[in-house]
């Protein structure tokens, strides 16, 4: 485990040592506070500010917050895969074994976002009586995707960075469904947000690619150092993305900038259409 220590030798955030379990669980306890931190301040900050947010059913609202929670989360994931992707030298030199702090770092946190994302789906999910399929998949291989990176320690980093950019969508996801509950799907901050996003949503299909062509040129090297288990669970999860769950959200997108529609609550929206919240915002501004 002497890749644990390749990062940069200047005392920083990510000067830990991620060998051990209790610096592990503190990371992962407090990327899963700061996520939490973020739901709830969302919360506050629209009761306060908004006059579409306090309109909505408890769902709705649930579902707003968590909306900006991946946003953010989002943000983060962009930040360490474009930083793997085109600075981080040794992560390049060797991408199935090299580590780096800062990548621990990322993983840890991620991880504990990811435990975050999946109480609150299955939270969600029992209390509302709802259940997306495509989602929970996605966030099933999410939080077991980067579990495995902790029990088998060895795996380089360069893949889970790819995976959390892979999260470069979630920010202009978060502005879509906002504005489109607010009722301004018809301006055109609206459709180049949408634009963008789908935009976004083919380079994920390009990255995807990527990431099968890296396993494909090292694969012989996968193979001897990449535990059986840990395979199964990266490549599955990585198929069902990159030829299900991508093409159907890409494909949803697509449609939704013709046809502003949330389908997250067609049912619940049946009888008020998008925007009727923005009609009283302004009048009372």
């Amino acid at each position: 485990m002497n890749s644990f220590h390749k990062g940069d030798t200047s005392e920083n955030l990510f000067d830990m040592d991620y060998s051990a379990w209790n610096v592990r669980c503190t990371v992962i306890a407090a990327g899963f506070l700061f996520y939490f931190v973020i739901f709830i301040l969302s919360h506050w900050l629209c009761l306060v500010l908004s006059v579409t947010y306090c309109s909505l059913p408890a769902k709705e609202k649930v579902f707003w917050n968590l909306a900006v929670t991946r946003g953010v989360f989002g943000i983060q994931g962009m930040a360490a895969g474009l930083w793997a992707l085109l600075k981080d030298s040794e992560l390049h030199a060797d991408k199935i074994l090299a580590q780096q702090n800062w990548s621990w770092f990322n993983i840890l946190t991620a991880l504990g976002f990811f435990m975050l994302e999946n109480a609150a789906l299955h939270g969600f999910n029992v209390v509302f009586k709802t259940f997306d399929v495509a989602l929970a998949i996605h966030h099933f291989f999410a939080i077991s995707g980067f579990a495995t990176n902790l029990i088998w320690d060895n795996a380089g980093h360069y893949l889970p960075m790819m995976v959390l950019l892979l999260e470069m969508s979630t920010p202009f996801t978060c502005i879509s469904w906002i504005l489109l509950k607010a009722g301004f799907s018809h301006v055109l901050p609206w459709k180049l947000n949408q634009w963008f996003m789908i935009h976004l949503f083919h380079c994920r299909m390009i990255l995807t690619y990527h990431i099968w062509w890296v396993c494909w040129q090292h694969f012989d090297r996968i193979r001897l150092h990449v535990p059986v288990p840990q395979a199964m669970v990266f490549f599955s999860g990585l198929f069902l993305l990159t030829f299900i769950i991508n093409p159907h959200w890409t494909r949803k997108k697509t449609i939704q900038l013709f046809s502003p529609v949330d389908w997250n609550f067609a049912k619940e929206a049946s009888g008020r259409e998008n925007g009727e919240t923005s009609k009283t915002l302004k009048k009372t501004t």
